[in-house]
């Protein structure tokens, strides 16, 4: 009977509550990831031209959480959005990115938040093939405004102007609270005998 225990009932208890074991799995395939690394760059840059296009396509189909996340990776982004993220990366390994492979299998087996570095070592390759979004442009009212008005002494004063008219517009202040009652005095002590 405590034979049976050791070697049927007991490895099952140890695998069940054994999350050191899934730790250092998941570290093992880090260790192994960042040997690569330098061939996966090596890679990519040799397959960039082909991959663009394919990597723009699949961001451009991703949902929105996804989209940050390629443009700023951080772990407590991976851990937050695991499923999004082994999604996005399973597409990735459907074009052959490379590395995209090793960190799919890991991130299924392990979750991505394990395996967090290879996942956003793959985020910010993705990151270079994507095209440079322009800076958003300024409001042309707020432009206009600001070209209009030169500073010259009559600018000075239509500004203050402006800003009088605003004080006087705005509600006056609320009148102050009435003084709260003062504390009760304490009371004397007993005399004592």
């Amino acid at each position: 009977m405590v034979n049976y225990w050791k070697t049927k009932v007991l490895p099952k208890i140890k695998k069940v509550f054994d999350r050191n074991g899934k730790k250092a799995a998941a570290a093992e395939a880090c260790k192994s990831f960042d040997e690569s690394k330098e061939e996966i760059t090596k890679e990519l840059e040799e397959k960039k031209a082909d991959l663009q296009p394919k990597v723009v396509e699949i961001y451009e189909a991703s949902a929105v959480e996804i989209k940050t996340l390629v443009k700023q990776p951080t772990e407590s982004g991976v851990k937050k959005k695991s499923a999004v993220v082994i999604k996005f990366i399973e597409e990735l390994v459907k074009i052959e990115f490379p590395g995209s492979k090793p960190v799919s299998e890991a991130a299924s087996k392990h979750g991505p938040a394990l395996v967090s570095g290879p996942v956003i070592f793959i985020f910010e390759k993705v990151s270079t093939l994507l095209p440079a979004e322009a800076e958003p442009e300024p409001e042309p009212a707020a432009a206009v405004e600001t070209t209009s008005k030169e500073i010259t002494p009559e600018g000075v004063e239509e500004t203050k102007k402006e800003e009088a008219e605003k004080a006087e517009e705005a509600p006056a202040p609320p009148a102050p609270a009435e003084e709260a009652p003062a504390p009760p005095e304490p009371a004397p002590e007993p005399a004592k005998a």
